[in-house]
């Protein structure tokens, strides 16, 4: 019997993934061919903690509220925006608070909205699968960081970037996509104009740097260690003390069981900064179509005591 089409390009697919696995295993830093994309990567991360290495050196208290100012402000820009509004739109907000909200988390250095978008949905398609983007069946450091340099491999496990048509379609996302680079750099001129080196290397340094790991450890820490509440088909982990620094996002197994829910942090007790955002925007009626897990979901999904 012969196969239809879509069964051919999926085994073709699988293959390529395999291929993909096999070339990845033989050493994804040294032994492989390094494209544009992955260098840029790679020199952006490098340049960022080369700069906290200058941090020490340059030490200030204003520059220290800059990096915490900074932390935040891309960290809830990728929380609030990046992944609960347009990974798995939660949430709506107004098409300029959206759009605010998506350049704050452009500050984070960690990719354009659809790219980060596009990577996040495929790892959720697949996790813990053969094609997850990010899986910690390939290793620690591979979830935490060296996925991020090889965007051959992801586009040979998961294929282009089909899956956020519905941001593609926005002139602002393709946009930033196009630009994201001078947008970095005119944020690196503000702080070097305004406070010198010991605003950049505290504010695009220590900054970045931590909220760009607190990101990565949702991938590698957050499928590794921690508690499970909820019967779900991967090895997502809730991570309690990560929550604060996270904004809520190390409710891992609680997100991977309800991941349209706007809340995380489902219990009373579980800290979840981006959810208390969300819910104030509700309140004063910016935020509509919040979406939150049903009781009969939860029973659902509940393991068994």
């Amino acid at each position: 019997m012969s196969l239809s089409s879509s069964e051919k390009e999926e085994n073709q697919r699988k293959m390529a993934a395999d291929k993909a696995e096999m070339r990845r295993r033989k050493g994804v830093v040294l032994k492989r061919k390094w494209k544009r994309l992955d260098i840029v990567k790679a020199f952006a991360s490098l340049f960022v903690h080369f700069l906290c290495l200058l941090a020490p050196f340059y030490f200030s208290w204003p520059a220290l509220r800059v990096a915490l100012i900074v932390y935040t402000v891309g960290g809830l820009g990728i929380t609030v925006s990046y992944h609960r509004n347009l990974a798995h739109r939660s949430f709506k907000v107004p098409k300029w608070l959206e759009y605010f909200f998506a350049y704050c988390g452009l500050l984070a250095i960690q990719g354009d909205p659809i790219d980060w978008v596009s990577t996040h949905r495929y790892h959720h398609q697949f996790t813990d699968s053969d094609r997850d983007p990010h899986s910690p069946n390939e290793g620690f450091w591979f979830s935490h960081l060296l996925w991020l340099f090889d965007t051959g491999y992801l586009v040979e496990k998961c294929g282009r970037r089909t899956n956020v048509d519905d941001l593609k379609r926005q002139w602002y996302y393709k946009f930033l996509q196009r630009t994201v680079m001078y947008h970095i750099l005119a944020f690196g001129i503000l702080l070097y104009y305004f406070g010198g080196l010991s605003y950049l290397t505290w504010g695009m340094g220590i900054g970045v740097a931590m909220e760009h790991h607190v990101t990565c450890f949702i991938n590698s820490i957050c499928h590794i260690w921690g508690s499970r509440t909820w019967k779900t088909n991967d090895t997502s982990r809730n991570v309690w003390w990560l929550s604060v620094f996270s904004f809520g996002e190390s409710w891992h197994n609680n997100h991977h069981a309800f991941e349209s829910s706007a809340r995380q942090g489902l219990e009373w007790w579980q800290i979840d900064i981006s959810w208390y955002i969300v819910r104030f925007l509700e309140i004063i009626g910016l935020a509509t179509d919040v979406k939150l897990p049903s009781e009969s979901q939860r029973r659902r999904m509940a393991l068994v005591r």
